[in-house]
This record gives structure tokens, sequence and C-alpha cells, in this order.
């Protein structure tokens, strides 16, 4: 059983890693992280690889994320991969969703940890990785939708009030 980690280095990313990390640990399982770097400057951009105006260097980018994932989990197996955007009928995204498909069927992942708040939505914007790759069926999904840190009472619900 291998577990994926598509793994853009976000925060939601970030605990996906966490969470897939200590699930490796328990089952005894290989953790497999996989960045997927199209070659567009403003995908770059969008998800903070680079800033306004600095160069798109896919070496720099790489790295720059391995040492972020190695940072959360350092037993896993860190890959990448690039994509490019030259066809004209489809998106940065789209590559990148068709590309984490690719490798999790490749490496016959049993879980893919998705960082996504969205992912699962009815309605899911078209930049977002996580619901094409969450609906597919040869793999199941944990999916973090939050990226941790201090729960708002207010977001609580009262569960002894709904006992009738």
């Amino acid at each position: 059983m291998t577990l994926l980690v598509p793994f853009d280095a976000s925060p939601l990313a970030s605990k996906a890693l966490e969470k897939a990390s200590t699930f490796g640990d328990l089952l005894d399982e290989e953790l497999v992280v996989l960045t997927v770097i199209p070659d567009d400057a403003e995908y770059a951009r969008d998800r903070g690889w680079i800033t306004e105006g600095e160069p798109f260097n896919a070496d720099a980018i790489e790295t720059g994320i391995q040492n972020r994932a190695s940072e959360i989990a350092p037993e896993a197996t860190y890959r990448t991969e690039r994509v490019s955007s030259d066809e004209p009928t489809a998106t940065s995204t789209t590559n990148v969703v068709r590309e984490i498909r690719r490798i999790a069927a490749e490496i016959g992942a049993s879980v893919v940890f998705i960082g996504s708040e969205n992912a699962g939505s009815v309605i899911a914007p078209q930049s977002s990785v996580g619901n094409p790759v969450a609906s597919d069926h040869r793999y199941d999904v944990y999916v973090v939708r939050e990226p941790g840190g201090e729960i708002d009472p207010a977001e609580l619900a009262d569960i002894d009030s709904t006992i009738d």
C-alpha cells in the first residue's frame, strides 16, 4: 500500500502531508510526496512559488518545495514531475490533475491525501486540483479542508442538543 500526497507547499497541502506521514508511520506504509510543476509562470505566481517579476525557475521551485516537504515528512519519497502547458485545450491545472492521477495509478496508490478547501464540493473552481483528483475511483481519498490551528468555539455544534 502506498500513500500519495500531491504537494504544492500550501498550508492545506502541508497539513495533508502531516496527516499522511502519521498514517504512514502507524500503518508502516510507503509515503510518496508528489509535486507537479507546469511550465507556467502565472500558475507558479498564483501558488506563491515565485513573486511578481521574479523569473520562473523550475529547478529553484522544486528545491524550495522539496525542502518544505522534507521538513514535514523527512521519511517520505519525494517526486517531482514537470508538465508542459502547450496543450491549447487544457489549463495548467488540468495538466497537473492528469499527472497526479497518472502517478497515482503508476505507483498503485491506495490513498491520496489532498489538501483542498473545496474537494468534494458541489461547485468546484477551475483552479483546484482537489475535486478532479478526488473523483478517481482507483484509490481512496483523504481530504484535508482546514490547515489546523485554533478552532472557533462559535463553529462548534452542541451535539447533546441534537439528541432527543
